[in-house]
């Protein structure tokens, strides 16, 4: 699976945003130019691992919510994924993957 660059842009500036940080701030922090944090943001940029580590460290945020939009610690994790899945399928299927998912949450 291919990292799509845009989505994670718009997580790292929608984070941003919530932690009171201009582009300025963030660029400032990370000691890069202000017109690199607008092209991450835009995800006309890539990122390395270091650089997403050190983005993610100033905002307070794990690296899986940036690249997968969910976090293991987060109280609502893949709640909206699983919402999704079984809104997309048939009646039959959402019984069969209930079923399922009783059935390894048992163990």
């Amino acid at each position: 699976m291919a990292l799509d660059y845009s989505i994670i842009g718009e997580r790292i500036r929608k984070s941003r945003i919530e932690n009171n940080l201009t582009q300025e701030n963030l660029a400032e922090k990370l000691n890069v130019s202000v017109a690199f944090v607008s092209r991450i943001e835009c995800g006309t940029t890539h990122l390395n691992l270091t650089r997403l580590s050190e983005i993610c460290s100033i905002l307070n945020m794990d690296e899986g919510s940036i690249i997968n939009g969910t976090s293991t610690e987060s109280e609502k994790y893949l709640t909206d994924e699983f919402s999704a899945l079984l809104k997309n399928c048939p009646k039959e299927k959402q019984k069969l993957i209930y079923d399922i998912a009783c059935l390894i949450a048992k163990e």
